[in-house]
C-alpha cells in the first residue's frame, strides 16, 4: 500500500455560522470539527496531515499547534481546486494523498479505511465516497454506465433531468494517486460563472487522461454532513451524541433516558455504571463500575472509583475513590481527592 499523505481543506469563512470564530473551530462534543477530523485521518493511517488554512488563519494554527500537521495558506477562496493546490509542494508521486474537510467532523476512521481499500483494489487514479441521499438537489450526482462503472461527475445546476433524479451523490472526499492529483491540479480551468477552480473537475480531465475513477458507495450518509450553520452544528452534536451513547449502551452503561445525556468522546465508563436523566461528562472522565451519576450532575476531568453515588452534583478536575457517595447539591472544585467511603453531604463544597 502506497504512504498516505491527508489534505484537510479548513479555509472557508462559514458566513452561515455568525461567528467571531473561523468556523473549523466550533466544537461538536467538546472538540472543534476540525480536529475530529484529524483524529480520523490520524486513526486510519494518515503518516503526514497538511490542514489548507484561510478565514482566521492564526487561530486555526494556533488551537492546532499541538497536533502534529502542517499548513498551507489559501489566501484568496477561489474554489476546492485552488485550496488543494495551494498544498502543491505537500504533494508527492508514489504517495495517495486523501482530500477531507475541516467542517465534516462525523467521518469515521473506519470509512476512510474502506476507501484506501477500495482504492488499491480497484488500482483507481481517483476514488471517490458516494452516498444515496433521498434528497440530492445542490450535490453532485454521480453517473454511471449500465455495466454500473463510473461515467462522470454532474452539479444539481447543470444536471438534465434525469440526471437530477440520481440518488447517488458525490460527498466531495476523494483519494488521489500523487499523479493523479498533480496532473490534475495542472488542468483544470476557472472558466464559470465564479471564476473558481473546482476539484470535482480533475475527475473527467483524469478520465480522458486515460486514468481509471470510480466511487464507493458509502453505508452511512449521515458521516459526510457538512456544518455551514447553527443549526447543522446541532444536527452533528446529536449524531455524534447518538453515536457515542449506543457505544456505551453496547459496552454495559445503562442510560435511563439517553436524548438526556451528554458525553463527551474521550469519557471513559465501566460497565453496570447506571447514568440519570441529565448528566454532562466531559473531557477526560473516567468513571468506573457499579456506579450510579445523576440525575442533573457534571463531571469534568473526573475520575470515579467504582461503587460511587453522584447526585444533583458537580465535580472539575478532581477524583473519587470506591463507595463515596457526594451530594445532593455538592460542588467539587478543582484538585480534590475525595477517599474511599466517605460522604459528601448536601450543599457542601470542596476546594483544593
Amino acid at each position: 500500500m502506497n504512504k498516505l499523505k491527508v489534505i484537510i481543506l479548513a479555509a472557508g469563512e462559514g458566513k452561515r455560522m455568525k461567528s467571531k470564530l473561523p468556523k473549523v473551530l466550533h466544537k461538536v462534543q467538546g472538540r472543534t470539527m476540525v480536529d475530529h477530523v484529524i483524529d480520523a485521518a490520524e486513526r486510519a493511517g494518515a503518516g503526514d496531515i497538511c490542514v489548507v488554512v484561510g478565514h482566521g488563519a492564526q487561530e486555526v494554527k494556533e488551537a492546532l499547534k499541538d497536533r502534529n500537521v502542517k499548513f498551507a495558506l489559501q489566501e484568496k477562496q477561489l474554489g476546492t481546486g485552488h485550496a488543494v493546490m495551494q498544498a502543491g509542494d505537500f504533494i508527492e508521486e508514489g504517495a495517495d494523498i486523501l482530500v477531507l474537510y475541516g467542517d465534516t467532523p462525523l467521518i469515521t476512521p473506519e470509512t476512510i479505511g474502506k476507501l484506501l481499500d477500495f482504492h488499491e483494489k480497484e488500482g483507481n487514479s481517483i476514488s471517490i465516497i458516494s452516498a444515496m441521499v433521498d434528497d440530492p438537489a445542490g450535490y453532485g450526482h454521480i453517473i454511471r454506465n449500465e455495466k454500473g462503472e463510473f461515467l462522470k461527475n454532474v452539479e444539481h445546476k447543470d444536471a438534465s433531468d434525469e440526471e437530477k433524479l440520481v440518488k447517488e451523490i458525490n460527498t466531495g472526499i476523494y483519494c488521489f494517486t500523487g499523479e493523479a492529483l498533480k496532473k490534475g491540479l495542472s488542468l483544470i480551468k476557472n472558466d464559470n460563472a465564479q471564476g473558481e477552480y473546482y476539484l470535482p473537475d480533475t475527475l473527467e480531465i483524469i478520465l480522458k487522461e486515460g486514468g481509471r475513477v470510480n466511487a464507493m458507495i458509502a453505508e452511512d450518509a449521515g458521516e459526510f454532513a457538512g456544518v455551514n450553520s447553527r443549526m447543522q452544528l446541532a444536527e452533528a452534536e446529536s449524531y455524534m451524541r447518538k453515536k457515542i451513547n449506543r457505544f456505551h449502551m453496547e459496552n454495559g452503561v445503562t442510560m435511563i433516558d439517553p436524548e438526556r445525556t451528554y458525553i463527551e468522546a474521550g469519557v471513559k465508563i465501566g460497565c453496570d455504571t447506571v447514568l440519570l436523566p441529565g448528566v454532562v461528562l466531559e473531557g477526560d472522565t473516567v468513571i468506573g463500575e457499579d456506579c450510579v451519576v445523576g440525575p442533573d450532575s457534571r463531571l469534568t476531568n473526573v475520575k470515579l472509583g467504582n461503587n460511587v453515588k453522584f447526585q444533583y452534583s458537580t465535580a472539575i478536575d478532581s477524583s473519587v475513590d470506591d463507595n463515596t457517595t457526594v451530594g445532593p447539591y455538592a460542588y467539587i472544585r478543582p484538585d480534590c481527592s475525595i477517599g474511599k467511603n466517605v460522604k459528601i453531604g448536601d450543599f457542601v463544597e470542596v476546594k483544593n
